[in-house]
């Protein structure tokens, strides 16, 4: 089914190649008959940039698209939004032609920009909307009709999950939901949802659940106001969220502060949990800040780089670098690289957190740590793509591990890029206990929350 689907996602990218071919064909003729009006539609093929044009222009398009649209499973999209976004993507990509291809065009000489602007907006908008509206409607109504399902299970057993389940079983067209079970969360001996589904086991087992099972969508039906319960559960999706989709059910409050979207207009109200925190055009962007910047703070630093590695290497004897392994974005390990500032073999009987009179620590390096200069070396990490300049500080898996039993939250900041300097850094310089660690990981939380350009 898998497979199904990403050959449907590959025809409707293809959809989109095909559009902007023939949006950028007749965009051509047109300006081509602007040009010279007494030109047939055969002597316009013949131009050797009309063939450039229909090789470069769509690949443009496609980049463009897999920017700001983020292509991803077509039965998950509404046909809404999908007009809203082809209608701001084509609006940027078309300013983006103009100022890279258009600007000193010859048909300019014979109309206006605005007029050329609109032309190609308009056949492109509406090309390429005709597309995808004729695939998303086939898509749509393979998902009614039940040809198309998603391993589904609920977590739940109260009435509350009773009542979701019956209303969406009692719909006149299917949701796209292959129920395979569902997991007990209140542990009572009696649950109702045993009438309905075969029960698959408790929280504690459901990563195993979601592995057998092959689940691809959760439904959580419990109030959202339950935040332990709740918190409990997202811990232990954690490590499938970028691979499922995590639905909700809603309470007054939630209702009451406007965060209940509908994705069905008679399907049952649910918070669909959006596992992106920042839109992929953002992370484009945020991405090519990093490396510029980074560039640009090691030229302008090069001197106190040159120094100081001249004074490490006086300082005491070993390298000047030091590598320390860290856990990175999505929990990847990576090698992080600062300035030495402490003793060759300080850490020989194990991990141990650094403090402000700790004297392992050189001359210099207290200079260093003092100034952050042992940090520069770090930009490297981010023109590698293992850092970000801002994000939550990376720490080592042993002391991931020791956080992560007073805090199972922790993991969801592995979520974002981790950076030089964070929030937290600023509040609390140096980590000294775990107990530092944990009121530095509520600054980290809340900055992943709210991450943005």
């Amino acid at each position: 089914m898998k497979e199904q689907r990403k050959l449907e996602l590959l025809i409707y990218r293809t959809g989109d190649f095909i559009a902007a071919f023939l949006s950028w064909l007749l965009f051509f003729i047109y300006r081509k008959k602007i040009e010279s009006p007494e030109i047939d539609f055969s002597s316009s093929l013949q131009d050797g940039r009309l063939w450039q044009g229909l090789i470069l222009i769509p690949l443009i398009w496609v980049i463009i698209y897999s920017i700001f649209d983020k292509y991803r499973d077509i039965y998950r999209y509404s046909r809404l939004e999908t007009i809203r976004s082809t209608f701001f993507t084509t609006f940027l990509g078309v300013l983006l032609l103009f100022f890279t291809v258009l600007m000193d065009d010859e048909a300019l000489k014979y109309t206006s920009y605005l007029s050329m602007f609109l032309r190609l907006f308009i056949l492109h908008f509406t090309i390429t909307s005709i597309f995808r509206m004729v695939i998303l409607t086939i898509a749509s109504r393979r998902l009614k009709t039940g040809k198309v399902s998603y391993n589904t299970i609920i977590i739940g057993g109260d009435k509350n999950a009773v009542d979701l389940y019956e209303e969406i079983v009692s719909r006149p067209y299917s949701l796209g939901h292959n129920f395979r079970g569902f997991i007990d969360s209140n542990g009572k001996s009696k649950n109702h949802l045993e009438k309905h589904l075969p029960k698959l086991g408790k929280i504690a087992d459901l990563q195993d659940v979601m592995i057998q099972y092959k689940i691809e969508e959760v439904i959580i039906a419990v109030e959202t106001s339950e935040h332990g319960k709740l918190k409990s559960i997202l811990d232990e999706l954690f490590d499938f969220s970028d691979q499922i989709l995590i639905k909700v059910i809603p309470d007054t409050y939630d209702i009451m502060l406007g965060t209940v979207k509908m994705n069905h207009i008679y399907g049952a109200v649910l918070i669909e949990i959006e596992q992106e925190l920042m839109p992929n055009w953002q992370k484009v962007i945020k991405r090519i800040m990093d490396y510029t910047i980074s560039i640009i703070a090691i030229l302008i630093l090069s001197p106190v780089i040159i120094f100081s590695i001249i004074r490490v290497k006086l300082s005491s004897g070993g390298p000047i670098f030091y590598l320390q392994e860290r856990i990175g974005l999505n929990g990847k390990p990576f090698n992080i690289i600062k300035f030495r500032s402490m003793h060759v073999g300080a850490e020989i009987n194990g991990p141990q957190l650094s403090s402000d009179h700790d004297d392992r620590v050189t001359a210099w390096g207290k200079v260093m740590r003092k100034w952050r200069i042992d940090e520069i070396p770090q930009f490297f990490n981010v023109i590698k793509g293992d850092m970000s300049i801002v994000g939550p500080r990376p720490e080592r898996k042993y002391y991931i591990d020791l956080i992560s039993k007073e805090a199972p939250h922790y993991k969801h900041l592995l979520k974002v890029r981790p950076g030089i300097t964070s929030w937290g850094q600023v509040k609390f310089c140096f980590t000294s206990t775990v107990e530092y660690m944990l009121r530095r990981l509520n600054f980290g939380i809340l900055y992943m929350e709210n991450v943005s350009l």
